[in-house]
Protein backbone atom coordinates (compact mmCIF):
# COMPACT_ATOMS: atom_id res chain seq x y z
CA UNK A 1 0.00 0.00 0.00
CA UNK A 2 1.47 3.37 -0.98
CA UNK A 3 -0.13 5.96 1.58
CA UNK A 4 -0.82 9.42 0.03
CA UNK A 5 1.29 11.80 -1.06
CA UNK A 6 0.83 15.64 -0.87
CA UNK A 7 -0.61 17.16 -3.99
CA UNK A 8 1.77 20.29 -3.48
CA UNK A 9 5.35 21.02 -1.87
CA UNK A 10 5.29 23.02 1.55
CA UNK A 11 3.38 26.54 1.27
CA UNK A 12 6.08 29.58 1.14
CA UNK A 13 6.88 32.19 3.41
CA UNK A 14 4.79 34.15 1.28
CA UNK A 15 1.71 31.87 1.30
CA UNK A 16 1.59 31.34 5.14
CA UNK A 17 1.77 34.99 5.91
CA UNK A 18 -1.72 35.42 3.50
CA UNK A 19 -3.47 32.28 5.09
CA UNK A 20 -2.71 34.00 8.12
CA UNK A 21 -5.80 36.01 8.23
CA UNK A 22 -7.86 36.94 10.55
CA UNK A 23 -9.89 33.77 10.41
CA UNK A 24 -6.93 31.43 10.92
CA UNK A 25 -6.01 33.22 14.25
CA UNK A 26 -9.65 32.66 15.52
CA UNK A 27 -10.25 29.55 14.83
CA UNK A 28 -6.95 28.80 16.10
CA UNK A 29 -7.60 30.22 19.19
CA UNK A 30 -11.00 29.12 20.10
CA UNK A 31 -9.80 25.63 19.62
CA UNK A 32 -6.87 26.00 21.69
CA UNK A 33 -9.39 27.61 24.30
CA UNK A 34 -11.86 24.51 24.06
CA UNK A 35 -8.58 21.56 24.24
CA UNK A 36 -7.33 23.24 27.08
CA UNK A 37 -10.80 22.93 29.44
CA UNK A 38 -12.79 20.08 29.45
CA UNK A 39 -10.11 17.83 27.38
CA UNK A 40 -7.88 18.54 30.12
CA UNK A 41 -10.05 18.03 33.15
CA UNK A 42 -10.81 14.22 31.58
CA UNK A 43 -7.34 14.18 32.39
CA UNK A 44 -6.97 15.20 35.82
CA UNK A 45 -10.59 13.27 36.51
CA UNK A 46 -8.92 9.93 35.11
CA UNK A 47 -5.37 10.65 37.04
CA UNK A 48 -6.98 11.33 40.15
CA UNK A 49 -9.21 8.17 39.81
CA UNK A 50 -5.81 6.24 38.91
CA UNK A 51 -3.47 7.63 41.41
CA UNK A 52 -1.70 8.95 39.48
CA UNK A 53 1.35 11.55 40.96
CA UNK A 54 1.23 15.54 39.41
CA UNK A 55 4.71 14.66 37.75
CA UNK A 56 3.17 11.85 36.04
CA UNK A 57 -0.14 13.74 34.98
CA UNK A 58 1.98 16.55 33.86
CA UNK A 59 4.10 14.33 31.69
CA UNK A 60 0.78 13.10 29.92
CA UNK A 61 -0.38 16.40 29.43
CA UNK A 62 3.10 17.59 27.94
CA UNK A 63 2.93 14.50 25.66
CA UNK A 64 -0.70 14.68 24.73
CA UNK A 65 -0.19 18.22 23.79
CA UNK A 66 3.25 19.03 22.55
CA UNK A 67 3.34 15.56 20.62
CA UNK A 68 -0.17 16.59 19.17
CA UNK A 69 0.94 20.06 18.32
CA UNK A 70 4.36 19.27 16.55
CA UNK A 71 2.07 16.65 14.28
CA UNK A 72 -0.51 19.09 13.84
CA UNK A 73 1.74 21.42 12.44
CA UNK A 74 3.76 19.22 9.81
CA UNK A 75 0.73 17.82 8.55
CA UNK A 76 -1.30 20.79 8.20
CA UNK A 77 2.57 22.09 6.13
CA UNK A 78 2.69 19.21 4.40
CA UNK A 79 -1.01 18.19 3.40
CA UNK A 80 -2.14 22.16 3.18
CA UNK A 81 -5.09 21.10 4.80
CA UNK A 82 -6.37 21.38 8.29
CA UNK A 83 -5.57 18.70 10.33
CA UNK A 84 -5.55 19.02 13.84
CA UNK A 85 -4.10 15.76 15.59
CA UNK A 86 -4.98 15.06 19.65
CA UNK A 87 -5.38 12.28 21.97
CA UNK A 88 -8.43 9.81 22.33
CA UNK A 89 -10.69 11.09 25.22
CA UNK A 90 -13.00 8.18 25.08
CA UNK A 91 -9.26 6.22 25.49
CA UNK A 92 -8.63 7.83 27.96
CA UNK A 93 -12.37 7.52 29.44
CA UNK A 94 -11.12 3.47 29.31
CA UNK A 95 -8.41 4.10 32.03
CA UNK A 96 -10.71 5.03 34.86
CA UNK A 97 -12.16 1.79 35.44
CA UNK A 98 -8.77 -0.04 34.25
CA UNK A 99 -6.70 1.70 36.61
CA UNK A 100 -8.02 -0.05 39.27
CA UNK A 101 -6.77 -3.20 38.91
CA UNK A 102 -4.08 -2.24 36.16
CA UNK A 103 -0.83 -0.33 37.13
CA UNK A 104 0.00 2.54 34.82
CA UNK A 105 3.35 0.98 33.29
CA UNK A 106 0.70 -1.90 31.86
CA UNK A 107 -1.40 0.56 30.57
CA UNK A 108 1.27 2.30 28.96
CA UNK A 109 2.57 -1.06 27.53
CA UNK A 110 -1.08 -1.05 25.87
CA UNK A 111 -0.58 2.42 24.26
CA UNK A 112 2.17 1.23 22.59
CA UNK A 113 1.31 -2.15 21.24
CA UNK A 114 -1.99 -0.32 19.94
CA UNK A 115 0.03 2.45 18.04
CA UNK A 116 2.15 -0.50 16.38
CA UNK A 117 -1.70 -2.22 15.42
CA UNK A 118 -2.33 1.45 14.01
CA UNK A 119 0.99 1.22 11.99
CA UNK A 120 0.01 -2.08 10.30
CA UNK A 121 -3.34 -1.29 9.66
CA UNK A 122 -2.84 2.43 7.88
CA UNK A 123 0.46 0.57 6.14
CA UNK A 124 -1.80 -1.88 4.73
CA UNK A 125 -4.29 0.28 3.76
CA UNK A 126 -6.97 -1.44 5.25
CA UNK A 127 -8.44 1.17 7.31
CA UNK A 128 -8.92 3.15 3.91
CA UNK A 129 -10.99 0.21 2.40
CA UNK A 130 -12.99 -0.15 5.62
CA UNK A 131 -13.98 3.82 5.67
CA UNK A 132 -14.61 3.96 2.08
CA UNK A 133 -17.37 0.86 2.92
CA UNK A 134 -19.50 3.45 5.68
CA UNK A 135 -22.18 5.57 4.00
CA UNK A 136 -21.62 9.23 4.27
CA UNK A 137 -25.21 9.23 6.08
CA UNK A 138 -24.67 6.96 8.33
CA UNK A 139 -21.14 8.61 9.33
CA UNK A 140 -23.05 11.91 9.43
CA UNK A 141 -25.41 10.62 11.57
CA UNK A 142 -22.42 10.02 14.19
CA UNK A 143 -20.87 12.90 13.94
CA UNK A 144 -24.41 14.87 14.42
CA UNK A 145 -24.67 12.96 17.52
CA UNK A 146 -21.18 13.19 19.10
CA UNK A 147 -21.41 16.95 18.55
CA UNK A 148 -25.18 17.52 19.36
CA UNK A 149 -24.19 18.33 22.88
CA UNK A 150 -22.02 21.12 21.95
CA UNK A 151 -25.47 23.10 20.75
CA UNK A 152 -27.96 21.78 24.31
CA UNK A 153 -25.23 23.21 26.36
CA UNK A 154 -25.49 27.04 24.47
CA UNK A 155 -28.62 26.53 24.98
CA UNK A 156 -29.02 25.50 28.39
CA UNK A 157 -25.88 27.85 29.49
CA UNK A 158 -29.01 30.52 29.77
CA UNK A 159 -30.22 28.81 32.63
CA UNK A 160 -26.70 28.65 34.30
CA UNK A 161 -25.28 32.04 33.40
CA UNK A 162 -27.75 34.05 31.36
CA UNK A 163 -25.72 37.54 31.42
CA UNK A 164 -22.44 35.54 30.15
CA UNK A 165 -24.28 33.47 27.69
CA UNK A 166 -26.75 36.50 26.80
CA UNK A 167 -23.25 38.70 25.81
CA UNK A 168 -22.06 35.69 23.84
CA UNK A 169 -24.79 34.94 21.44
CA UNK A 170 -25.90 38.25 21.31
CA UNK A 171 -22.30 39.36 19.99
CA UNK A 172 -22.12 36.31 17.53
CA UNK A 173 -25.83 37.52 16.44
CA UNK A 174 -25.32 41.04 15.74
CA UNK A 175 -21.60 40.64 13.94
CA UNK A 176 -23.01 37.56 11.83
CA UNK A 177 -26.04 39.85 11.33
CA UNK A 178 -24.44 43.18 9.66
CA UNK A 179 -22.06 42.52 6.62
CA UNK A 180 -19.58 45.52 7.80
CA UNK A 181 -18.92 43.70 11.12
CA UNK A 182 -18.55 40.49 10.13
CA UNK A 183 -15.92 41.50 7.36
CA UNK A 184 -14.10 43.62 10.05
CA UNK A 185 -14.28 41.10 13.06
CA UNK A 186 -15.18 37.05 12.94
CA UNK A 187 -18.53 36.68 15.18
CA UNK A 188 -16.74 33.82 16.97
CA UNK A 189 -14.14 36.30 18.26
CA UNK A 190 -16.79 38.95 18.83
CA UNK A 191 -18.40 36.49 20.97
CA UNK A 192 -15.24 35.33 22.84
CA UNK A 193 -14.36 39.29 23.81
CA UNK A 194 -17.93 39.67 24.57
CA UNK A 195 -17.54 36.44 27.01
CA UNK A 196 -13.91 37.79 28.61
CA UNK A 197 -15.36 41.26 29.55
CA UNK A 198 -19.01 39.65 30.98
CA UNK A 199 -16.39 36.91 32.79
CA UNK A 200 -14.39 39.62 34.14
CA UNK A 201 -17.72 41.74 34.76
CA UNK A 202 -18.65 38.70 36.82
CA UNK A 203 -15.63 38.10 39.03
CA UNK A 204 -15.15 34.80 37.10
CA UNK A 205 -12.10 35.45 34.88
CA UNK A 206 -9.53 32.81 35.28
CA UNK A 207 -6.68 32.95 37.79
CA UNK A 208 -3.27 32.08 37.33
CA UNK A 209 -1.33 29.94 40.08
CA UNK A 210 1.52 31.64 41.68
CA UNK A 211 2.77 28.71 43.35
CA UNK A 212 3.51 26.19 40.96
CA UNK A 213 6.84 25.47 38.13
CA UNK A 214 6.07 27.30 34.81
CA UNK A 215 7.57 24.92 32.73
CA UNK A 216 7.01 20.79 32.82
CA UNK A 217 9.64 18.31 33.67
CA UNK A 218 8.55 15.43 31.63
CA UNK A 219 10.06 11.87 32.50
CA UNK A 220 9.78 9.07 30.38
CA UNK A 221 7.68 6.09 31.20
CA UNK A 222 8.55 2.29 30.98
CA UNK A 223 6.30 0.35 29.76
CA UNK A 224 5.31 -3.42 31.26
CA UNK A 225 3.39 -5.54 28.78
CA UNK A 226 0.94 -7.65 30.41
CA UNK A 227 -1.18 -10.17 28.87
CA UNK A 228 -4.27 -9.09 31.30
CA UNK A 229 -3.54 -4.88 30.17
CA UNK A 230 -3.32 -5.95 26.16
CA UNK A 231 -6.43 -8.30 26.12
CA UNK A 232 -8.49 -5.59 28.08
CA UNK A 233 -6.93 -2.21 26.65
CA UNK A 234 -5.84 -2.84 22.62
CA UNK A 235 -8.84 -3.49 20.97
CA UNK A 236 -10.66 -0.97 22.70
CA UNK A 237 -8.39 1.69 22.29
CA UNK A 238 -7.76 1.33 18.46
CA UNK A 239 -11.44 1.25 17.81
CA UNK A 240 -11.57 4.65 19.84
CA UNK A 241 -8.72 6.17 18.19
CA UNK A 242 -9.78 4.84 14.38
CA UNK A 243 -13.70 4.00 13.91
CA UNK A 244 -14.34 6.73 16.62
CA UNK A 245 -12.12 9.90 16.87
CA UNK A 246 -10.59 9.80 13.28
CA UNK A 247 -13.65 8.80 11.44
CA UNK A 248 -15.42 11.55 13.10
CA UNK A 249 -12.11 13.74 12.01
CA UNK A 250 -12.10 12.37 8.54
CA UNK A 251 -15.68 12.59 8.23
CA UNK A 252 -16.13 16.59 9.07
CA UNK A 253 -13.14 17.16 7.34
CA UNK A 254 -14.24 16.22 3.89
CA UNK A 255 -17.80 17.34 4.19
CA UNK A 256 -15.74 20.95 4.50
CA UNK A 257 -14.00 20.09 1.17
CA UNK A 258 -10.35 18.49 2.53
CA UNK A 259 -9.67 15.12 1.37
CA UNK A 260 -7.98 13.85 3.97
CA UNK A 261 -5.12 11.20 3.65
CA UNK A 262 -6.81 8.44 5.51
CA UNK A 263 -3.76 5.70 5.37
CA UNK A 264 -1.24 8.35 5.94
CA UNK A 265 -2.69 9.86 8.99
CA UNK A 266 -3.36 6.20 10.28
CA UNK A 267 0.31 5.17 10.01
CA UNK A 268 1.00 9.16 12.23
CA UNK A 269 -1.67 8.30 14.64
CA UNK A 270 0.20 5.05 15.62
CA UNK A 271 3.97 6.18 15.66
CA UNK A 272 2.11 9.81 17.49
CA UNK A 273 0.83 7.15 20.08
CA UNK A 274 4.54 5.40 21.01
CA UNK A 275 5.98 8.98 21.34
CA UNK A 276 2.92 9.68 23.48
CA UNK A 277 2.78 6.66 25.16
CA UNK A 278 6.35 7.00 26.42
CA UNK A 279 5.40 10.07 28.03
CA UNK A 280 2.61 8.75 29.71
CA UNK A 281 -0.45 10.07 27.29
CA UNK A 282 -3.32 7.54 25.58
CA UNK A 283 -3.12 7.34 22.13
CA UNK A 284 -2.83 10.26 18.84
CA UNK A 285 -6.21 10.85 17.05
CA UNK A 286 -7.40 13.06 14.68
CA UNK A 287 -9.68 14.76 16.67
CA UNK A 288 -13.39 15.72 15.20
CA UNK A 289 -14.36 18.59 17.47
CA UNK A 290 -10.56 20.47 16.84
CA UNK A 291 -11.03 20.05 12.82
CA UNK A 292 -14.21 21.21 13.55
CA UNK A 293 -13.40 24.51 14.83
CA UNK A 294 -10.39 25.03 11.97
CA UNK A 295 -12.79 24.43 9.46
CA UNK A 296 -16.15 26.65 10.86
CA UNK A 297 -15.28 30.03 8.97
CA UNK A 298 -12.12 31.33 6.40
CA UNK A 299 -11.03 30.46 2.92
CA UNK A 300 -11.03 26.69 2.39
CA UNK A 301 -7.56 27.08 0.84
CA UNK A 302 -6.56 29.40 3.82
CA UNK A 303 -7.79 27.02 6.73
CA UNK A 304 -4.49 24.92 6.84
CA UNK A 305 -3.15 27.96 8.75
CA UNK A 306 -5.50 28.29 11.21
CA UNK A 307 -4.51 24.30 12.07
CA UNK A 308 -0.47 25.45 12.45
CA UNK A 309 -1.77 28.39 14.66
CA UNK A 310 -3.69 25.93 16.66
CA UNK A 311 -0.32 23.70 16.69
CA UNK A 312 1.63 26.13 18.17
CA UNK A 313 -0.93 27.13 20.48
CA UNK A 314 -0.99 23.30 21.49
CA UNK A 315 2.71 22.63 21.54
CA UNK A 316 2.65 25.72 24.02
CA UNK A 317 -0.09 24.28 26.65
CA UNK A 318 1.94 21.22 26.45
CA UNK A 319 5.43 22.95 27.57
CA UNK A 320 3.46 25.11 29.65
CA UNK A 321 1.19 22.69 31.25
CA UNK A 322 1.90 22.85 35.16
CA UNK A 323 0.30 27.15 34.91
CA UNK A 324 -2.09 26.83 32.33
CA UNK A 325 -4.04 23.87 32.78
CA UNK A 326 -4.68 24.96 36.81
CA UNK A 327 -6.00 28.21 34.74
CA UNK A 328 -7.84 26.92 32.56
CA UNK A 329 -10.00 24.71 34.63
CA UNK A 330 -10.92 28.00 36.88
CA UNK A 331 -12.53 29.68 33.78
CA UNK A 332 -16.46 29.28 34.00
CA UNK A 333 -17.79 26.50 32.56
CA UNK A 334 -20.77 28.40 30.41
CA UNK A 335 -18.18 30.22 28.65
CA UNK A 336 -16.37 27.48 27.39
CA UNK A 337 -19.42 25.60 26.27
CA UNK A 338 -21.04 28.33 24.61
CA UNK A 339 -17.64 29.25 22.21
CA UNK A 340 -17.77 25.71 21.73
CA UNK A 341 -21.45 26.11 20.55
CA UNK A 342 -21.15 28.54 19.01
CA UNK A 343 -18.50 27.33 16.92
CA UNK A 344 -19.90 24.13 16.04
CA UNK A 345 -23.34 25.51 14.37
CA UNK A 346 -22.04 25.40 11.16
CA UNK A 347 -20.86 22.04 11.72
CA UNK A 348 -23.87 20.34 13.57
CA UNK A 349 -25.99 22.30 10.52
CA UNK A 350 -23.96 20.23 7.84
CA UNK A 351 -24.27 17.41 9.43
CA UNK A 352 -27.65 17.30 9.90
CA UNK A 353 -28.25 18.21 6.13
CA UNK A 354 -26.34 15.46 4.64
CA UNK A 355 -27.10 12.74 7.05
CA UNK A 356 -30.88 13.41 6.80
CA UNK A 357 -30.99 14.57 3.45
CA UNK A 358 -31.62 10.54 1.92
CA UNK A 359 -35.45 10.60 2.15
CA UNK A 360 -36.45 7.25 2.32
CA UNK A 361 -32.64 5.76 2.72
CA UNK A 362 -32.21 7.81 5.84
CA UNK A 363 -33.18 5.37 8.70
CA UNK A 364 -29.78 4.22 8.75
CA UNK A 365 -28.71 7.52 9.57
CA UNK A 366 -31.44 7.90 11.87
CA UNK A 367 -30.36 4.91 13.83
CA UNK A 368 -26.27 5.87 13.59
CA UNK A 369 -27.23 9.11 15.55
CA UNK A 370 -29.65 7.98 18.21
CA UNK A 371 -27.56 5.21 18.97
CA UNK A 372 -24.51 7.78 19.19
CA UNK A 373 -27.02 10.00 21.44
CA UNK A 374 -27.77 7.26 23.84
CA UNK A 375 -24.06 6.95 25.41
CA UNK A 376 -24.27 3.29 25.29
CA UNK A 377 -21.09 1.62 26.26
CA UNK A 378 -20.31 -2.22 25.00
CA UNK A 379 -17.43 -4.49 25.67
CA UNK A 380 -15.63 -0.88 26.79
CA UNK A 381 -16.15 0.61 23.59
CA UNK A 382 -18.49 3.95 23.39
CA UNK A 383 -21.80 5.02 21.64
CA UNK A 384 -20.04 6.75 18.53
CA UNK A 385 -18.42 3.36 17.16
CA UNK A 386 -22.00 1.43 17.86
CA UNK A 387 -24.10 4.16 15.89
CA UNK A 388 -21.76 3.35 13.09
CA UNK A 389 -21.95 -0.40 13.35
CA UNK A 390 -25.83 0.03 13.66
CA UNK A 391 -26.57 2.26 11.57
CA UNK A 392 -24.67 0.36 9.00
CA UNK A 393 -26.01 -2.59 9.48
CA UNK A 394 -29.74 -0.81 8.84
CA UNK A 395 -28.68 0.91 6.08
CA UNK A 396 -27.93 -2.79 4.33
CA UNK A 397 -30.49 -4.47 5.49
CA UNK A 398 -33.33 -1.88 4.77
CA UNK A 399 -32.70 1.12 3.54
CA UNK A 400 -31.00 -0.40 0.41
CA UNK A 401 -33.93 -2.65 -0.02
CA UNK A 402 -36.61 -0.03 0.58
Amino acid sequence: MTLERPTSGLPSLAEMRVAMDRHAWTNAFVCTIFAVTGPIAIILTVAAAGGLSKAATDGWIFGAFFVGGVLTILCSLFYRQPLAIAWTMPGAALLITALDHLSFAEAVGAFLVAGMVMVMLGVSGLVTGLMARIPVGVAMGMVAGVFLPFGVDLITGFRDSPILSAAMVGAFGVFTAVPALRRAVPPLLAALIAGAIAAAFLGQAPRFPTDTAWIVSPTIVLPVFSVPALLELVVPLVISVLAVQNLQGFTVLREAGHPAPTSALTVVCGYGTLAMGLLGSVPTCVTGPANAFLVSSGKREHQFMGAVLFGLMFATVGVLAPLLTQAAITMPRVFITALGGLAMLPVLIGAFRTAFSGGAGALGPLVSFVVTVSGVTLFNVGAPFWGVVFGYMVHVGLDRRG
